[in-house]
């Protein structure tokens, strides 16, 4: 049946799947009652066929031997009315899939496609829902499972991002008094320009300035910044310091609140 179209290249080939495709499917679930009325028990044995057109065709096998393009399965119709129509028709979708691909691969043998011409050839094809898919619904189950997957990946991760949030000690606390709040690794000139930067920081307990090689933590509440030492806070210890307040603020809310 209509062997005279020849498509000689990858995109051709492709373009003759589709239609054909589009003929099946058609046959399948929009005009499925015509389609029904025609695969008639009583008649020889009979074929779905799907044409480039996007038409399609339930009618006899070619006469000619062998045929000039491989054959849709014989005897649709004999299997009709001993199934339940859904299952018939997902018999015959699943047929017609076997036959598409056949066609398809007959053109690429004709014409000599090489491995990658193959290759992309199926690519391209199987990027598409089978006409079994898209008859039995499986196509539509499949996209809803992975929009699912993909909303409970991306709910997983944004609560996960929350949580990291959550548990990272606020930089503003603890470390250099810098307003990048990270440590910084390079080279010697920019640890110096980094001293420089907040020699002028002095520590609200001892008076000292800024050393880099030190811990250093900032008070929440007057925002001065103490050495470590000075204030007893070490740096596991202040990883589990929502607010720190330092001895002067925390002496000064006791006082009011007596």
């Amino acid at each position: 049946m209509d062997g005279s179209y020849n498509p000689r290249t990858v995109e051709e080939v492709f373009r003759d799947f589709k239609g054909r495709r589009a003929g099946l499917l058609k046959a399948l679930t929009t005009d499925v009652e015509d389609f029904f009325s025609k695969c008639d028990p009583e008649k020889e044995n009979l074929c779905l066929y799907g044409f480039p057109s996007e038409h399609w065709e339930v009618n006899l096998p070619a006469e000619e031997v062998p045929p000039e393009l491989p054959e849709p399965a014989l005897g649709i119709n004999f299997a009709r009315d001993g199934m339940q129509e859904k299952d018939w028709l997902s018999l015959v979708a699943v047929h017609s899939d076997a036959w598409l691909l056949s066609v398809a691969f007959y053109f690429g043998a004709r014409f000599g496609f090489d491995k990658a011409d193959r290759k992309r050839l199926f690519n391209m094809i199987n990027d598409l829902p089978t006409v079994f898919e898209v008859v039995t619904g499986a196509d539509k189950k499949q996209q809803k499972e992975k929009s699912s997957v993909t909303n409970n990946s991306s709910s997983k991760s944004k609560s996960h991002s929350k949580v990291q949030r959550a548990i990272e000690p606020p930089q503003a606390k603890y470390s250099k008094p810098d307003s990048k709040d990270e440590e910084e690794e390079g080279s010697d000139e920019e640890e110096e320009e980094d001293d420089e930067e907040h020699g002028d920081t002095l520590c609200g307990a001892c008076g000292e300035n800024y050393a880099s090689d030190e811990f250093w933590i900032c008070c929440d509440i007057c925002e001065k910044w103490f050495h470590g030492k000075c204030v007893k806070i070490t740096p596991a210890k202040a990883e589990h310091i929502k607010q720190y307040k330092c001895p002067s603020c925390s002496s000064n809310k006791r006082v009011r609140g007596a």
